[in-house]
């Protein structure tokens, strides 16, 4: 049972000050490149994409990542899929209360949870509810409860008010006293400590990381994805979040946790410019064809920003007739900006820019 947030900065090392610097930079660099794009939300997609298969294998739901990319949206292949399409709405539906000035609220968090569950085996009557059982985490099948890992905060009245506690603490600006960093890495831990639903407390617990930047005014527009980072060390992400519960270890929770954010936000900002020169390529390969058509460039612009797409969404997003997109695509195919993704029925083909996905795919 966590001691409630402090209003102020927590004690820190000299050398926990420094990474949380770093991690202020590396955010404000990502930040500055994403403005300087002339627009930077067509590159949210595939950043959400990548985030999604991430935060989602932390919790035991793996798909390849190029699965993920490539798959249909209407009609995902397996459950994993599902589930992590899930997670996409789901930060999608976060992030445009965001961007409407919407206050965050239990009510919003159960609804993203809700969504989160949805046609899972965890969409029971409890979905978008706090939780009313006692959970526990790390536990063998049929063991006792003594032999789990950690045991978050038991159900009822008290843990609704501890979660009210929490929405209101990540809703009261205090830049002023306590840095953004910071700030995400304390919420963070106390929302996995409180464990507030049956299923997803991961997954919704690293979208309030970028939620809260976003919301700080850190960032801008919400590309950054931390999970990768958080994932490629999930042993010591799970011991450090244990030792504050256990030991009080603040700083190393702080410290590692700024680490991660900084290296998040370098990588997110060199695939952004990676993605950015694919797509200059791109344009030169249609200006050197006999294309010269302004849609055609729209069409390329869409494909970096969609990873896999189908005609109709294209056309609908471009606002061209299905004739004219379909005949873009193929010009594109013919002249191999695009291919058609393998597998994909007839009447539902996608296509993808292989350059875009050769940069989305790199670890």
């Amino acid at each position: 049972m966590p001691e409630p947030l402090p209003d102020g900065m927590p004690e820190l090392a000299p050398s926990t000050y420094l990474r949380v610097a770093n991690a202020r930079a590396a955010l404000g660099a990502l930040d500055s490149t994403a403005r300087q794009l002339p627009n930077p939300r067509l590159l949210r997609h595939p950043s959400l994409r990548r985030e999604a298969q991430s935060t989602s294998a932390l919790e035991g739901t793996y798909a390849p990542l190029s699965d993920v990319f490539t798959m249909d949206e209407e009609e995902p292949p397996t459950g994993n899929l599902r589930e992590i399409l899930n997670y996409v709405t789901a930060a999608e539906q976060a992030f445009a209360w965001q961007a409407d000035g919407r206050p965050l609220t239990v009510g919003a968090l159960s609804g993203l949870q809700r969504t989160l569950v949805r046609g899972t085996a965890s969409d029971t009557s409890s979905a978008g509810n706090i939780r009313d059982i006692q959970v526990v985490i790390g536990k063998a099948p049929n063991d006792a409860i003594m032999s789990s890992r950690f045991v978050p905060h038991p159900p009822g009245d008290e843990l609704i008010r501890r979660v009210r506690e929490l929405v209101d603490w990540l809703r009261t600006e205090r830049n002023d006293q306590v840095d953004p960093v910071v700030a995400a890495g304390l919420a963070h831990y106390q929302f996995e400590t409180l464990h507030p639903f049956n299923d997803g407390n991961g997954r919704i617990g690293r979208l309030l990381i970028v939620l809260q930047l976003y919301s700080s005014g850190v960032l801008t527009e919400p590309t950054l994805t931390v999970s990768p980072w958080f994932e490629s060390r999930r042993s010591e992400y799970y011991d450090r979040l244990l030792a504050v519960s256990t030991n009080s270890a603040w700083d190393a929770w702080l410290s590692f946790f700024a680490a991660g954010i900084e290296e998040s936000a370098r990588s997110t900002r060199e695939q952004m410019l990676a993605l950015v020169h694919v797509q200059t390529l791109l344009h030169d390969q249609v200006r050197s064809s006999r294309l010269r058509a302004d849609s055609a460039h729209a069409v390329v612009d869409f494909a970096v920003g969609h990873p896999s797409f189908t005609v109709r969404a294209l056309a609908k997003d471009v606002s061209l007739s299905y004739a004219r997109a379909n005949k873009l695509v193929s010009d594109l195919v013919g002249i191999g900006a695009l291919v058609q993704v393998a597998g994909t029925a007839t009447y539902r083909r996608r296509f993808h820019a292989p350059a875009v996905l050769e940069v989305l795919l790199r670890t």
